[in-house]
């Protein structure tokens, strides 16, 4: 057994001692910076970073973890030069298609579901994208979100947006608005636990981005100093080791 295997092993015996977080949201970053460090093309480092994504799944099941969020493509993310935005939309609609026919989606009975402004993606993808989620609507064995197009305060802007038509309209009195009322309006609101128990940042940066600013409020945040590309098994455990090791006193 080589010396990552022993480390990976030391790791797992570690965690099984402690919480497993039932839902972790994360946030895909490094890839560009990955490429360059490896005098790679942009688009290697991205198609790089999906491959991680793939991998991901397993390592999820494999722990327990029943709920993921990945942080795939901001709404800002969209600013970059048409070649990329290109590229990017491209990949993520090739591995969209994947799910379509990957085995493990049926097997553990993943249910999937985007979570963004779809309006601002290529019809083509957003066709794929309602394929996958109509397939696996009805699974509850693990949920997997995909924030594409996303941007928190624009989510928080939708919910709000809902709420005040619904005022308008009669069917709510002001009075009776509560943080609830906010909650079940969110691209989350189909998720067994909304709030990521731990969000994950790789690449050494340390900020949100507009990642799940209402659901991350009381979030255990880990931030690694790893590109997405490079992300192994291994750093989902530290993650998981550092979450498991601080008390989570939820404001109180």
């Amino acid at each position: 057994m080589g010396v990552y295997r022993v480390y990976e092993s030391s790791l797992n015996s570690q965690i099984e001692k402690g919480p497993i977080p039932g839902h972790i949201g994360i946030i895909l970053d490094g890839n560009r910076r990955w490429a360059q460090n490896h005098r790679l093309s942009v688009d290697l480092g991205h198609t790089q970073g999906a491959d991680v994504v793939e991998r991901l799944l397993d390592w999820c099941h494999e722990i327990g973890i029943k709920s993921i969020t990945l942080y795939v493509l901001s709404t800002e993310n969209l600013q970059r030069t048409p070649e990329e935005v290109a590229e990017l939309f491209r990949l993520i609609e090739e591995r969209l298609r994947r799910l379509l026919t990957d085995q493990r989606i049926y097997r553990y009975r993943v249910r999937v579901k985007g979570i963004g402004k779809f309006d601002l993606l290529p019809e083509e993808m957003r066709e794929i994208l309602d394929e996958v989620e109509t397939k696996t609507a009805a699974y509850d064995g693990h949920f997997l979100n995909i924030a594409v197009a996303y941007g928190g305060r624009t989510e928080i802007t939708d919910s709000v947006r809902g709420i005040a038509e619904d005022v308008k309209k009669g069917a709510l009195a002001p009075e009776d608005i509560t943080e609830e009322t906010i909650a079940r309006r969110l691209y989350t609101s189909h998720l067994p636990n909304p709030e990521p128990d731990l969000i994950i940042r790789t690449s050494g940066e340390e900020r949100m981005s507009g990642f799940l600013l209402w659901q991350g409020a009381y979030s255990e945040l880990v931030f690694l100093d790893v590109y997405w590309p490079d992300f192994r098994k291994i750093d989902l455990l530290r993650a998981i080791r550092t979450y498991q090791q601080r008390q989570r006193r939820l404001g109180r």
